[in-house]
């Protein structure tokens, strides 16, 4: 199964579509919802409805999801029976195969349901398809529209004295150029406020649209990037690192440890992560697409202010 652990979780839904082909007097019978084995429509629904919250079951690579809404509907035509399924759910995959597999079954049971009063070959079940979905990349981005500067600071004394690998901020460049930020800075620095500062200053002064320490966030004695960022953030945001702190902590209790700010500083955005390779990754999966989403509004204006 493909590995969901670090996508974050957004409300999607997903709608299907399936055709069940009969004679006229079948389609008369499921318009009077009278079959032998009793309302082939309230049947179909059913046995739709269950299909989707047990997708995972018949599918072996899908993952179990919470399905928060499912419904099947049911449109008479001359020669078919259109079947419509539509699946709510609030996790990290979306509902395709879900509405798939309930339209699927409620074709499947109207079929089993008018057998007796067909041949054969007049019965077919055909026209399964996926009619539209919502959430997820298709509908909350993870990539730039247009390639847009960033600087990332890894701020650490063993990273920078060379006893210690970066790891934790190499996943953030890695990361953000994979969602087309270019130019790229990327510096090893000390925790030494003023070195943090200094540095921050000159990315201002560039006008870099994203700037993102990595480092410094927790309650050591060294740990100061939050003392020194804050102080410079002219627009607080403090609703990124909030999402970041609760999609990590799903993941470990010590997120909340953390002391991450973010916000504008003039027309950057800057963000304060952890330190951590795990914690940076975490931090970095939750905001990407409010990253992507925020500096795509903000040069909007100000391209139009301009």
């Amino acid at each position: 199964m493909k590995d969901v652990g670090m996508k974050p979780e957004t409300l999607r839904s997903a709608t299907a579509t399936a055709s069940f082909y009969a004679p006229g007097h079948c389609l008369q019978r499921i318009a009077d919802r009278d079959t032998e084995k009793g309302d082939p429509q309230a049947s179909a629904r059913i046995a739709g409805i269950l299909a989707a919250k047990r997708t995972d079951e018949l599918l072996p690579l899908c993952h179990p999801l919470p399905i928060h809404a499912a419904e099947v509907h049911f449109t008479i035509a001359p020669d078919r029976v259109v079947i419509e399924a539509e699946v709510h759910t609030i996790g990290p995959t979306g509902v395709e195969m879900e509405a798939l597999t309930a339209a699927s079954m409620a074709a499947l049971t109207l079929y089993d349901m008018l057998k007796p009063y067909a041949e054969p070959e007049e019965l077919a079940i055909g026209e399964t398809r996926l009619l539209d979905k919502t959430g997820g990349k298709s509908h909350f981005k993870r990539t730039l529209k247009q390639p847009l500067s960033a600087t990332v600071l890894m701020v650490s004394d063993p990273v920078a004295d060379g006893h210690k690998p970066d790891t934790a901020a190499r996943q953030v460049v890695d990361g953000l150029e994979k969602a087309g930020f270019t130019p790229l800075d990327y510096h090893i620095l000390p925790d030494s406020p003023s070195r943090v500062r200094e540095a921050m200053q000159t990315a201002l002064a560039a006008g870099t649209q994203l700037i993102i320490t990595v480092g410094g966030t927790g309650i050591g004695p060294k740990d100061r990037v939050i003392e020194t960022v804050e102080p410079m953030l002219t627009t607080p945001m403090p609703g990124l690192m909030e999402a970041a702190r609760a999609f990590g902590q799903r993941r470990t209790p010590y997120a909340v440890l953390s002391r991450g700010v973010a916000g504008f500083a003039d027309n950057s955005l800057v963000l304060t992560f952890p330190g951590s390779r795990s914690g940076a990754q975490e931090t970095l999966a939750a905001l990407l697409p409010s990253i992507v989403h925020v500096l795509e509004i903000h040069e909007r204006f100000a391209t139009h202010s301009g």
